[in-house]
């Protein structure tokens, strides 16, 4: 007997539908695998990890986590919960704007939506991230990054559609469109050295 066998149906469910997502091919260079999962936040779980890159820098990266309970915490309301983290670096003077918490927010509400992803109970927080260099790393640029970690339940045990959703954030992070339209694309930071 396998280890799928011992698998609650809903779950089986749940991996076979994120098996058979295509939103995830994006331009650029987009690269989802799967890696482990964490143990300790419900019965059954799995993570796949995103980065979005330009050759050798790389423009964003995330993860998303399928936790499934079935006697889940009463907050979840329902017996999944997708926890997402995403993170990208901005061009210094998007770092100070004041809406790009609520841009960030905006983006995983519009892609979910976009996507046809019904869900309840959406949570989250936007954070920058600045981050400056000393002594011997002083000769390292400034840079400022945005955060968004957030969760939300899934409406059932169909998690296509919440997947591509999320692989358009990771995008959209990353400044790569298409985008939907009304959404502004962050531009993609610079190196100093880059004469563009």
């Amino acid at each position: 007997m396998t280890a799928l066998a011992h698998l609650p149906a809903d779950f089986l469910t749940a991996l076979r539908s994120m098996r058979s997502a295509t939103g995830m091919l994006r331009q650029g260079d987009f690269r989802l695998e799967e890696i482990p999962a964490p143990a300790r936040l419900a019965p059954y779980a799995v993570a796949l990890e995103a980065d979005v890159r330009d050759g050798d820098e790389e423009l964003a990266t995330g993860r998303f986590i399928l936790l499934h309970d079935p006697e889940p915490p009463a907050v979840w309301d329902g017996t999944f919960r997708v926890v997402t983290y995403i993170r990208a670096q901005l061009e210094p003077e998007m770092g100070n704007d004041a809406l790009l918490g609520s841009v960030a927010w905006t983006w995983l509400v519009e892609a979910l939506e976009k996507h046809h992803a019904r869900y309840t109970a959406a949570g989250g927080t936007a954070t920058r991230v600045l981050s400056e260099s000393y002594g011997t790393l002083a000769d390292r640029h400034d840079t400022i990054d945005i955060e968004l970690r957030a969760s939300w339940t899934p409406d059932g045990p169909d998690l296509r559609d919440h997947l591509e959703a999320w692989c358009d954030m990771v995008s959209t992070f990353a400044g790569i469109p298409p985008l939907p339209e009304g959404v502004a694309v962050l531009p993609r930071r610079r190196r100093r050295d880059d004469p563009r």
